[in-house]
């Protein structure tokens, strides 16, 4: 019983990196229009979801040729937890089971 309920919140974070990784595409793409209303209530509160994340990868890696590389590495990141999780998730479900 204990194992299975890990095992559920280990997939809702799992979906929930999904669904952050969907904001971050968005706030990556929006960067491709620099004459967009950033004082738009919705894309202050994308802002303000994304750009610490983004953040702290900006201070691992400068832009390069005015290019900002980091959101790769933020994403490589995410999906790196990602595939930990889901991992993990299956661990719990199978070492429960006693497989």
């Amino acid at each position: 019983m204990v194992y299975e309920i890990i095992s559920r919140v280990l997939v809702v974070l799992v979906q929930a990196i999904s669904i952050y990784q969907f904001i971050l595409i968005i706030r990556v793409l929006l960067t491709w229009f620099p004459n967009l209303d950033m004082s738009n209530p919705i894309l202050l509160n994308l802002c303000a979801i994304t750009d610490p994340y983004l953040n702290a990868f900006r201070g691992i890696i400068p832009p390069i040729g005015g290019i900002d590389l980091s959101a790769i590495l933020a994403f490589m990141a995410l999906s790196l937890m990602q595939q930990l999780l889901g991992s993990a998730s299956i661990s719990v479900l199978t070492g429960s089971m006693g497989y």
